[in-house]
């Protein structure tokens, strides 16, 4: 499949820009090209599309089920006894309703943990994104249940292949409070063996800290340190109730933070230190989490929620400013995962998005990486595309009203 969008605004300069197959391949003058399809980019940008950090994609069909509730009640008393009933079918529709928020506010590629590996895998292949998934590993010091776990994952590791390479097979141990030690060893040490990441979630809590240290004796990252579970190939959600010496140490091994400011307010989990963090020499990118907890997956009003949270919790104007908080929701994720995307560059990966220059949000039009991080929001998007295919052109989605749908029928089946 060839692209040829035509006069596209690219670093305040109108340029045509050419696709073939999965990557960018000219940015320029490309009046002698032809191609399959072609778009007209008059009155539009080209930017990269977002890159989502954290999420439980499935629990879009959590939607507004249960919330204003303390993080552990609302597990324990609603999350979990609703995930009971869950099917891989209705993973695969909750996937779905969730790609399809994704595409429609930009974002092209997501970082997953959730139960039924395969209907989410199922959703994305079908929807046209990337993620890297994980089914949530949990054994609650059980070695039955992490025995099972274990095989599991064993046999998802294999069955990875029946996907499209957009998908990234990976480990997710949810945390330390939900799985065992010996677990969390496996886990290093399976990852370490065939090269895949490891998603976990990592001091979301003070209570989380306050039984590490009852349990173990320390705190949960040098807990986590001291069992050879560090290292590069993780990413760590949340990161809130770290000391100064734990961002060191995570930065040191290699640790990259997932930061979920609006998840993180809702449930009164704390305030990631943002600018600490950074400084400590940490990599960090934004997530929106799942939609039971956030409530949407919308990254451009995630990024600026991170931007606005940093300058008021540290009184500094200057802190996660728009360019940096833009990198945070696009580039960041991509490079940990080593991507070659969340940039417009030729030899890129071809993922990107088309916003309207004429939206009354995006005008006069000063500074556009400032628009979009601080007035945009998903109607600004007009068109985005994923691996050299159109996947919304003139904010439509192939298939949309069946998905949605499908989402309505999640409040009649788990209706209390």
């Amino acid at each position: 499949m060839s692209i040829l969008i035509k006069q596209v605004e690219w670093n305040g300069s109108p340029v045509d820009v050419f696709i073939s197959g999965s990557h960018i391949k000219t940015i320029g003058d490309c009046s002698g090209q032809s191609a399959e399809l072609v778009l007209d980019g008059k009155n539009k940008a080209i930017l990269p599309t977002f890159h989502n950090a954290h999420t439980h994609a499935a629990m879009a069909y959590m939607r507004s089920y249960a919330d204003d509730l303390e993080l552990f009640t609302w597990l324990n008393d609603h999350v979990w006894p609703f995930e009971s009933k869950v099917t891989e079918e209705d993973v695969y529709h909750g996937a779905r309703l969730a790609c399809l928020e994704m595409i429609k506010s930009g974002t092209t590629f997501f970082n997953d943990m959730y139960w039924f590996w395969h209907g989410t895998a199922r959703a994305v292949d079908e929807m046209g994104l990337r993620a890297a998934l994980s089914a949530v590993f949990i054994d609650f010091d059980d070695p039955a249940k992490a025995k099972e776990q274990i095989e599991q994952n064993q046999r998802l590791f294999k069955e990875r292949t029946r996907y499209s390479d957009r998908i990234i097979f990976q480990l997710g141990p949810h945390a330390i409070y939900t799985v065992s030690e010996k677990s969390l060893r496996w886990c290093a040490e399976f990852a370490a063996a065939h090269g895949l990441m490891i998603h976990i979630h990592l001091s979301e809590t003070q209570k989380e800290v306050t039984d590490c240290v009852a349990k173990h004796g320390t705190r949960p990252p040098t807990y986590l340190d001291s069992i050879g579970f560090l290292g590069p190939n993780v990413t760590a959600a949340h990161c809130i109730w770290l000391e100064q010496s734990e961002m060191e140490l995570l930065a040191e091994r290699g640790v990259k933070a997932l930061h979920c400011p609006t998840s993180n307010m809702k449930l009164a989990s704390g305030k990631f230190r943002f600018t600490d963090a950074v400084n400590a020499g940490m990599e960090v990118a934004i997530g929106t989490d799942g939609a039971a907890s956030n409530n949407c997956l919308d990254m451009g009003s995630e990024i600026k929620m991170a931007a606005l949270l940093e300058k008021h919790f540290t009184g500094n104007t200057t802190a996660l400013d728009a360019q940096t908080a833009w990198h945070a929701g696009t580039r960041a994720a991509a490079e940990m995962f080593g991507l070659n995307s969340g940039i417009i560059a030729e030899g890129a990966l071809a993922d990107c998005m088309l916003v309207d220059l004429n939206n009354e949000r995006l005008t006069p039009g000063h500074h556009l990486i400032a628009d979009m991080v601080y007035s945009a929001d998903a109607s600004c998007i007009d068109t985005v595309i994923c691996d050299g295919k159109v996947l919304m052109q003139n904010r439509h989605v192939p298939g949309e009203e069946e998905i949605i749908a499908k989402g309505r029928a999640f409040k009649e089946k788990f209706r209390r």
